[in-house]
């Protein structure tokens, strides 16, 4: 008897405790969650499974067993869009209704960074149409296929269909951007007549081999080559399900699109910065203050820029004559050592290969002797690659990306090949230091390691501190030693050089109304970069508004705090806890990553 009333009394718990979570789960995922984390949690986890495509990026549910998103893409529709700010207004609301006054460190900073990342996204509702979906820098004709050659695992036979699967969704992923586009061409917001020249041309290269040649398949039986348990038989299988998915899907959503820019060049002759755009000025501002998180105005930037142009002219000057380059404008001897032949690599695959391996020898060397400026390091590995060749003629000189958070695969620094003459070899260094270590690998890998915060704050974006960082990792490269040569260092001023000269171009184009040639020649002026290089870098900036001031905005900060620890601290001031200070809290809004180092500077004063 006491057995049976034990155990009837055990199932009455257990219901009761099974109820009582069923009721906290529908409250965290539909009310207001008990804990302010679970809310943050909530709100990543709503927006990740919404976004198929990062998933995929991330490989999150994949270390769980789940890889059906794998199948579909992200929703691109204008419906779609309008709910997402809909959900932002929601959560900002419900954020509001958690009481901070008593939320101290972690938990301070978690809610200060999410409040400010969503009242800007809120913000940017009035200029949600004040942007290109397609240009000849990003968009669904060159992320698509990256998405799925570099990011997407096939390793049976339900990735293999998942995978295709993925083919056939492009034509609705494509007619949902195309509405975007044609509701912007209502109000007035058009590319730029080189936009439509350089994705016409983009496109229909990307499809003009036909099905088997495209890289979709190829890449697509690379990964197939390497599942062991699959047959011949079967990969020829997959193989022809592919090629039929591109030639029914993939090719005429490209087509549809490029008809649709064929039809536009007609129309459209010039090449303006967003100020000829409905209310393009105003837009601007809020482009300048979304990309720096900063309340500087265009002239304020300008003006930055035009002094620190001034500065580095002085340096490389310096630089230049230290390795016997005396004559002519420091952009003509930039020219000059740029293209003698000690600088240049053989302009072949082997003088390709040679590049990447040379990259890779410069992150070991830096890697091995960071110890005394970092304790803080990711455990992710980096690797470099080259920028496919479907994508390299409209993409930066070089891009970093993150390891997936299940840890299967390094970080990337991929290095655009296209034109050996990009690449002299005195450039090499900064530019590894920048991409690499300690640029954007220690700080986006470190922050994606994070024990103990909540998600967002380990992927969340912003961009002055994260290139902030990164042009700091070049100048800090130098000062510890690793630049020695004056070549070396002028490699480093000339990127300082090219930042700064970015600061007045980007301002000089959407708001002082110059045009894209008058850029470009002030930009070959001031820092001896290849054409080629320079105008991929202006037409950049000319459809990307406010982000190429983020670097120099964001260094100067960071170099900023560094000199007031140092002068507030004293003797004791230690590089390496600096550091520490501003990564490990992942990327922060400037005023905040300034809250964080003052916190520093009172925690070190008060134990000395």
């Amino acid at each position: 008897m006491l057995m049976r009333r034990s155990l009837k009394w055990s199932a009455i718990v257990f219901t009761t405790l099974l109820a009582l979570a069923a009721i906290l789960a529908a409250q965290t995922w539909w009310a207001k969650p008990l804990k302010i984390n679970w809310f943050y949690d909530r709100v990543f986890l709503q927006f990740a499974l919404s976004n198929p495509e990062l998933l995929t990026q991330i490989r999150l549910l994949e270390q769980v067993g789940l890889r059906g998103h794998n199948a579909t893409l992200a929703d691109a529709s204008l419906a779609h869009e309008t709910r997402e700010f809909e959900k932002f207004k929601e959560n900002f609301a419900t954020l509001k209704s958690y009481d901070a006054s008593e939320f101290k460190g972690q938990d301070r900073l978690s809610y200060d960074v999410f409040e400010y990342y969503t009242s800007m996204q809120i913000a940017g509702e009035r200029w949600r149409y004040h942007s290109l979906p397609i240009s000849q820098h990003f968009g669904l004709q060159s992320t698509l296929p990256s998405l799925l050659t570099q990011n997407q695992q096939v390793k049976d036979a339900t990735d293999a269909a998942h995978y295709v699967a993925r083919l056939d969704a492009f034509p609705l992923k494509f007619d949902q951007v195309l509405e975007g586009i044609r509701e912007r061409e209502k109000r007035g917001i058009f590319p730029q007549r080189f936009v439509i020249d350089k994705v016409t041309s983009q496109m229909t290269g990307f499809i003009a081999g036909g099905a088997k040649a495209n890289p979709l398949v190829v890449s697509f039986k690379e990964k197939l080559a390497k599942i062991s348990a699959m047959s011949e038989a079967e990969r020829a299988q997959w193989t022809e399900k592919a090629e039929a998915a591109v030639t029914r899907s993939v090719i005429p959503a490209y087509q549809k699109v490029t008809a649709h820019f064929e039809g536009l060049k007609a129309k459209l002759t010039r090449n303006d910065g967003v100020w000829a755009w409905p209310e393009g000025e105003a837009f601007y501002q809020h482009a300048i203050e979304s990309q720096t998180t900063t309340k500087l105005k265009a002239d304020e930037i300008h003006a930055m820029g035009l002094t620190d142009v001034a500065r580095l002219t002085g340096e490389m000057d310096a630089a230049l004559r230290a390795a016997g380059y005396n004559d002519g404008s420091v952009a003509q001897r930039v020219r000059a050592v740029s293209d003698s032949v000690a600088q240049l690599y053989p302009d072949s695959d082997a003088g390709r290969t040679e590049i990447l391996r040379d990259y890779q020898k410069i992150i070991d060397e830096i890697s091995a002797g960071l110890d005394a400026s970092f304790s803080l390091r990711p455990k992710a590995a980096v690797e470099v690659k080259r920028v496919e060749k479907f994508a390299e003629n409209e993409s930066a000189a070089a891009y970093y990306q993150s390891p997936p958070l299940d840890g299967s695969k390094p970080g990337v620094f991929y290095a655009n090949l296209r034109d050996i003459k990009e690449t002299p070899k005195f450039t090499m260094r900064t530019l590894a230091y920048h991409e690499a270590v300690p640029g954007h690998h220690f700080q986006i890998a470190i922050a994606q390691e994070l024990q103990g915060l909540p998600v967002f704050r380990t992927l969340i974006p912003f961009t002055s501190y994260a290139e902030g960082w990164a042009l700091y990792a070049e100048r800090l490269a130098w000062e510890l030693g690793f630049q020695k040569q004056p070549l070396d260092n002028l490699g480093r001023l000339r990127d300082e050089m090219f930042r700064a000269v970015r600061l007045v171009v980007d301002t000089g184009i959407h708001s002082k109304r110059w045009t894209r040639e008058q850029a470009i020649a002030y930009m070959m002026e001031k820092t001896g970069m290849a054409g080629s290089e320079v105008e991929t870098e202006i037409e950049r900036y000319m459809v990307d508004p406010g982000q190429a001031l983020a670097y120099k905005v964001g260094m100067n900060k960071i170099l900023e705090l560094r000199e007031r620890a140092k002068t507030a601290i004293g003797g004791k001031f230690d590089l390496r806890e600096f550091h520490s200070a501003v990564l490990r809290n992942g990327a922060l809004p400037l005023a905040v990553l300034e809250q964080v180092i003052d916190e520093m500077i009172r925690e070190a004063k008060a134990a000395s």
